[in-house]
């Protein structure tokens, strides 16, 4: 074995380079593009499927309105006192006075709000041989086949109060419908002492609501009904089928889905409806999906070939000339990585060419040095300015909130409350503007948050409650200064600002349950939750939020990945929680306030 390969393997460095271009580079690379653009492809199928089935989706919604739309004008009916008369006491009136009276009622529904598709039909039956009908009948009308009508009868078995028919056979006039097949709801009609009456029968013409939805639909793609049995019942485009694979894979289980027909070359996506055991299915050729792909896919493997040629002919060429100065260098390029590039090559030992290169190499290792160097300088620089920019903007922030309430409570004159918040604000001014200090302990975070508080509790008249909960053992701990005023900040603003009584937050600190090593902070409210606010922001706001993210991205330059911030949605109201390490400090010293990180890390 070892005999074979050493006749396999070349002896000249030349053509091993040539050998291991082959098999290490232009293989494998060739092998990864070929999975790339299958992957591609699964990609755009799956794409474009999303896209079919939101299509299907919105069929699937359109049919469901069609079936509450039965629902509703049964109801209707159902409750109408002149209907129930007519259908109880036919004699009161006569029955050319009913039939008019019956026929209004029709024309009501059809011209009534939820009613704006056409091709629904009404069917009442009296329990004195009487029939009223909103259409014009294919076969004249007669009031003991449709009463003996099997679906009928199925309901009286049965007990039910309704059933659903998916293939009642077409009654109607060829004229007005030519579908074969319509959605019926049969049904019986009960008084409020829950005695029967009469019969309802409500139809839906589901092709021709099939065939108006699909009016601007793409010509290249075509939409199909099919029940479980896997009967195509309605198609959008005339003469079109699916594969009897297509059909098998479709009706194999209730689901949603999509699937690649091979004989048809066409993907195949479907869409269940458990109401009516039906499936919504959407089919479009994978050439319209393939054909931009495999054009790009012949030209870039050609011109991929080509340069791959050309570029083995010049590595074969120069690889027996420099390949043994260019074996010094690469031992000595590995030698310079592992002394952080303080490595020279010596210049005595070449001439030429390469000694040229040698030069050249040696004043790259020392340029490389210097600029690695001044790129840590830079971005030490770059964190320090970023995090001093991302605090300074909670200034102005808050500032304006702050003087638009002075100005509402200096046009009511109540200089006490004008006290109390200036002295407020001068806690949180003279904080955010000492740039020098990062963390305070959270004592001195909680007095910060208490000022805040007094303030929003002006503004918004005592309308809420505010409840703080914590360790006296913790309140020495470090914390981001200012960290704890946009998370209140935010529940105010977006959870119970609008709620005119009943606000409540709660402020809770202590060790996190799932990281003991980890302080949790925690502001509740509960205000009206983040969907809501989420759409008022959307309505109401003329400029983007900065508070969550100023504090999640100073969590991210002070701690890295042990800081982060949640947002969880609560039944009633949202919950912010803050994770940081716990950094436990002294009591405060004589004219200090808080500890830098920087002199954290030096201590």
């Amino acid at each position: 074995m070892r005999g074979l390969l050493s006749h396999l393997v070349p002896h000249k460095l030349k053509y091993r380079l040539f050998a291991a271009f082959v098999l290490v580079i232009l293989l494998p690379f060739s092998i990864l593009n070929i999975y790339n653009y299958q992957k591609i492809e699964s990609l755009v199928q799956k794409k474009v499927s999303e896209q079919s089935h939101e299509q299907l989706d919105n069929l699937h919604r359109s049919l469901e309105d069609q079936l509450s739309i039965a629902f509703k004008t049964l109801i209707f009916l159902e409750q109408d006192t002149e209907v129930r008369q007519i259908l109880q006491e036919p004699d009161r009136l006569s029955d050319l006075d009913n039939k008019d009276l019956m026929e209004d009622k029709f024309k009501g529904l059809n011209n009534s709000f939820f009613l704006y598709n056409p091709s629904v039909y009404f069917t009442l039956l009296d329990d004195h041989g009487h029939v009223y009908t909103s259409y014009q009948p294919r076969r004249p009308l007669d009031y003991d086949s449709i009463a003996s009508n099997a679906s009928f009868a199925a309901m009286r078995e049965t007990k039910a109060s309704y059933l659903w028919v998916p293939d009642d056979e077409n009654y109607v006039s060829r004229d007005i419908s030519k579908s074969p097949m319509l959605l019926s709801l049969y049904a019986e009609l009960r008084d409020r002492s829950n005695r029967t009456y009469g019969l309802a029968r409500i139809s839906i013409d589901f092709s021709f609501w099939f065939q108006s939805m699909l009016q601007k639909s793409e010509s290249d793609q075509a939409y199909f009904i099919m029940t479980r049995k896997g009967e195509t019942i309605a198609r959008s485009i005339p003469g079109s089928e699916l594969s009897e694979e297509a059909v098998e894979a479709v009706s194999r289980a209730p689901d949603n889905g999509f699937w690649t027909d091979k004989r048809g070359d066409a993907l195949v996506n479907y869409s269940y409806l458990s109401s009516l055991d039906w499936y919504l299915v959407d089919r479009i050729p994978l050439q319209v999906l393939f054909n931009g792909i495999e054009s790009l896919k012949q030209q870039y493997f050609v011109t991929f070939y080509i340069i791959t040629a050309v570029f083995v002919a010049v590595a074969f060429m120069l690889a027996y000339t420099f390949t043994r100065p260019l074996s010094r260098m690469q031992s000595k390029m590995r030698e310079a990585v592992r002394k952080d590039l303080r490595i020279r090559l010596p210049e005595k030992n070449y001439k030429g060419e390469i000694l040229e290169l040698t030069r050249t190499f040696n004043t790259m290792m020392v340029d490389m040095n210097g600029l690695i160097q001044r790129l840590r300088a830079e971005e030490r620089q770059k964190d320090a300015v970023h995090f001093q920019m991302l605090l300074a903007q909670m200034n102005p922030h808050f500032l304006l909130n702050t003087l638009n309430t002075l100005k509402w409570i200096g046009l009511r004159g109540g200089s006490e409350e004008t006290v109390e918040i200036c002295l407020s604000l001068g806690k949180l001014l003279e904080t955010s503007l000492n740039s020098d200090v990062d963390l305070i302990y959270l004592k001195d975070e909680i007095e910060l948050t208490r000022a805040f508080l007094y303030i929003q509790q002006v503004r918004y008249g005592n309308r809420f409650e505010i409840e703080f909960s914590y360790d006296e053992a913790l309140v020495y701990a470090l914390v981001p200064k200012l960290s704890l005023q946009p998370l209140v900040d935010n529940a105010i603003r977006h959870g119970i600002a609008n709620m005119l009584e009943g606000g409540r937050i709660l402020i809770r600190m202590d060790r996190d349950a799932e990281y003991p090593d980890r302080l949790a902070l925690e502001v509740e409210d509960n205000g009206v939750g983040l969907e809501q606010s989420k759409q008022s922001r959307e309505e109401g706001r003329k400029r983007p939020g900065i508070g969550l993210d100023n504090v999640r991205e100073r969590l991210r330059l002070l701690f890295k990945e042990k800081g982060e911030l949640d947002i969880v949605s609560l039944p009633r109201g949202t919950l912010c929680r803050m994770r940081l390490p716990l950094l436990l400090s002294q009591p405060y010293e004589s004219g200090r306030h808080a500890i830098d990180p920087q002199d954290e890390k030096e201590a």
